[in-house]
């Protein structure tokens, strides 16, 4: 359900710099990662936990459209 939730919060926010967003099952639980072409861009292994959508908001935007600006989400 999170999964499906920050996909569509990513393509409401990049709708004009996304052109899609595919949510692939795991045989691993807990498995959740996003690639851009191919180059894993974030892996909550490697993080440490599940950040907040503005925190994937924030490194989505750093690899589609670093100039883009998120608002509020931008607020540290």
């Amino acid at each position: 359900m999170r999964a499906a939730y920050m996909a569509q919060e990513l393509l409401t926010t990049f709708e004009d710099d996304l052109y899609a967003v595919t949510l692939q099952p795991s045989e691993t639980g807990g498995h959740y990662s996003i690639r851009i072409d191919d180059v894993t861009i974030f892996d909550r292994k490697d993080y440490g936990g599940f950040p907040e959508i503005k925190e994937i908001k924030q490194i989505v935007r750093d690899g589609v459209n670093p100039e883009k600006s998120l608002g509020h989400s931008d607020k540290k």
